[in-house]
């Protein structure tokens, strides 16, 4: 019993980020193996509570599973899903506090704030001017090189929208989401940096 006793007490020390007398913490994180390696994301279900239970609802349906990075901006984001094509439910639009630095999950949308559903995105470079606009739901905390090579495959550019200003370049080899799960982890506190400081 001393033995297990030192071994929890040692584990609640060595947590980074933790002062004395606070006790670590299990949440929720989000894992995603896709076909150049591995990513995970923590949530900031007190900024978006709505649009994390709906991502968490679908990651556990594995709506997400085999689908690709379908928009692959190098300094700007990539992004994944079915391009809407589905009837899961909108989710009216939380746009909180926590900005679109590098490695920022956010939710897309088209013109109506309250139409994001499936599409997400993460941020491979900050962007402020989104700031505010779309919501922001969660923090990638590993995989960084990952999420680095990503934006830099090969693609194909296509720009869009009346002016033709908006791009959705397209990789020339498909990037998949092998499979998108759930599991609980000990991590550090959150930190909110501005969106035009760099995330490790």
């Amino acid at each position: 019993m001393r033995i297990l006793s030192l071994l929890v007490w040692i584990f609640l020390v060595v947590v980074p980020g933790l002062s004395a007398g606070e006790t670590a913490v299990q949440e929720e994180i989000c894992v995603l193996e896709t076909s150049m390696g591995t990513m995970v994301f923590r949530f900031f279900e007190g900024d978006a509570p709505e649009t994390v239970a709906n991502f968490k609802r679908l990651v556990r349906e594995g709506f997400y599973d085999g689908l690709p990075f379908y928009r692959v901006v190098s300094g700007h984001v990539i992004q994944a899903g079915d391009g809407g094509e589905n009837d899961k439910p909108l989710v009216k639009g939380e746009f909180g506090a926590y900005p679109h630095v590098t490695g920022a999950v956010g939710l897309a949308r088209d013109e109506d704030p309250d139409s994001g559903s499936t599409e997400i995105y993460i941020c491979h470079a900050p962007r402020p001017h989104l700031d505010g606009r779309y919501a922001v739901f969660g923090l990638v905390v590993e995989g960084f090189d990952v999420l680095e090579a990503i934006g830099q495959v090969e693609v194909i550019e296509d720009w869009v929208g009346d002016e033709k200003n908006i791009a959705f370049h397209k990789p020339t080899e498909e990037v998949v989401i092998v499979r998108a799960f759930l599991e609980k982890r000990v991590l550090g506190p959150v930190e909110t940096p501005s969106s035009s400081e760099e995330t490790p």
